[in-house]
């Protein structure tokens, strides 16, 4: 049976896996932006000067999305443990 423990241990590791992944994308855009945006460009037919604007929001969700689902319950779920 899943307890408060249980919830609170999956969430935290959600967040640090999330985090990981979240500062791992953004390292990779900014150190290697020109060889990603090209790949990029190539493979979907987006211009490159467009391609910034759409790694920003990709990353803005994602930061949205890990910050709501992960970091919001895991906080929550310290408070009342």
């Amino acid at each position: 049976m899943m307890n408060l423990e249980t919830f609170t241990a999956f969430f935290g590791w959600a967040l640090t896996l999330n985090i990981g992944f979240l500062a791992f994308t953004s390292l990779m855009l900014f150190v290697f932006r020109d060889g990603i945006a090209e790949l990029h460009s190539k493979m979907t037919g987006v211009p490159r000067t467009e391609l910034n604007v759409l790694y920003f929001k990709y990353l803005s969700n994602y930061k949205i999305v890990t910050l709501a689902f992960f970091l919001v319950p895991y906080l929550a779920l310290r408070i009342i443990a």
